[in-house]
């Protein structure tokens, strides 16, 4: 099959038909986490270029900045991820390709943010028949397996009656990332066994992703990451039987292929080898976060700023053209910014190739919406 080439922000159906798409086709969607209107608007436009999908995500953290620092009451993280979603609601659409709303990991201690997101996605479909968010991640990795699957499937039955996907991780992935630091756990457990991975989730819905770990850091560090692709493989197989056994698996031109049941989650993936990369989406891996890499890239873009223009960044009149002479549009924001962003989006462009999602969708060139005076597909209804 071939996605419908829907774009804005997709939800529902339109999410299982992209999925299905990617899985089948053997490439992933990059997920890139987002902390401002800027750092969404450039995966976009990375996106666009690339006339491909994209996952906008939020994390805890991200939510917190996106309301403000200097915000200290409870529920500020919520308003913060609501409100970024509520911007790529705004603007997705008019840049020609399917976009999906994105929560990151959200440990046991943070459920109190996923609650308040859970309670903006009801208000928004009680309104408008969809959610705000495609899809939202609990990274209970941490907790025991029982009450990991457990607290999952109670929260994948809420978010099932709005059609929203449900990300759940099992295993744990190294490093550190956003306030969650792994750097020192057993190595033992980067490494998810079959096992672990098939439980009652798809008893809810099909609607979900799995995190699963098979050697993945997040961060970059010095030394080899021993990635294990073949875990994903053994665990399609085994999740396969266990379907076919159970008699979930679907009828021929169903939603579900015995082969390659489950879509997974490649967390962790900078500096991983390409090779390993492409040998976990012939496995299933449907989605890949970026994130270290496209902080890197974007705080680039403001240094190469920095250093071609420093001798008009150190006041605001006066520079080598003259001591009259105002220096407004280097230290406009808008300058530096921006020069952040095309260093992002020319990064996000590596990913895209990488994960073999480039002009997949057969997608026309990005042109002005034609519906500007009411709702576009994917933006805020009206």
């Amino acid at each position: 099959m071939v996605y419908s080439g829907k774009v804005g922000v997709v939800t529902g159906k339109d999410l299982v038909d992209l999925m299905d798409d990617a899985r089948a086709r053997g490439y992933a969607i990059p997920a890139v986490n987002c902390t401002s209107s800027s750092t969404a608007n450039c995966v976009l436009e990375a996106a666009a270029k690339a006339s491909s999908p994209v996952i906008i995500q939020v994390s805890n953290g991200g939510g917190s900045f996106l309301t403000g620092k200097g915000v200290k009451t409870p529920g500020a993280d919520a308003a913060g991820s609501v409100a970024l979603a509520m911007h790529v609601r705004s603007v997705a659409s008019w840049y020609g390709v399917p976009v999906v709303l994105h929560s990151d990991h959200c440990a046991k201690k943070l459920l109190p943010w996923f609650d308040g997101m859970c309670e903006a996605n009801e208000d928004y479909f009680g309104k408008y028949g969809e959610p705000l968010f495609s899809s939202h991640m609990l990274d209970l990795s941490e907790e025991p397996d029982d009450e990991n699957i457990a607290i999952c499937v109670e929260y994948h039955k809420r978010l099932s009656k709005m059609n929203i996907w449900l990300e759940m991780e099992i295993g744990i992935t190294g490093g550190e990332e956003d306030g969650v630091n792994n750097e020192d756990v057993d190595p033992d457990k980067l490494y998810t066994t079959p096992e672990q991975v098939y439980r009652e989730l798809s008893m809810v819905s099909d609607q979900f992703t799995i995190a699963a770990a098979f050697g993945n850091v997040h961060g970059v560090y010095k030394g080899d990451i021993d990635l294990k692709p073949s875990i994903l493989k053994d665990a399609q197989g085994f999740i396969g039987d266990k379907l076919m056994e159970d008699g979930l698996i679907r009828a021929a031109g169903g939603t579900r292929a015995p082969e390659k049941p489950v879509n997974f989650v490649f967390h962790g993936g900078s500096g991983s080898d390409l090779t390993d990369i492409r040998e976990a989406l012939d496995y299933g891996v449907v989605k890949m976060n970026i994130d270290t890499d496209t902080q890197w890239s974007y705080w680039s873009g403001v240094s190469e700023h920095q250093q071609e223009f420093g001798d008009f960044l150190q006041q605001q009149v006066g520079n080598p053209t003259g001591a009259d002479s105002p220096n407004k549009k280097y230290y406009d924001p808008r300058a530096w910014v921006r020069r952040a962003e095309k260093k992002t989006v020319e990064r996000l462009g590596k990913a895209f190739e990488d994960l073999r999602c480039q002009n997949i969708l057969g997608l026309p060139p990005v042109g002005e919406p034609t519906n500007t005076f009411g709702p576009r597909r994917g933006g805020l209804p009206v």
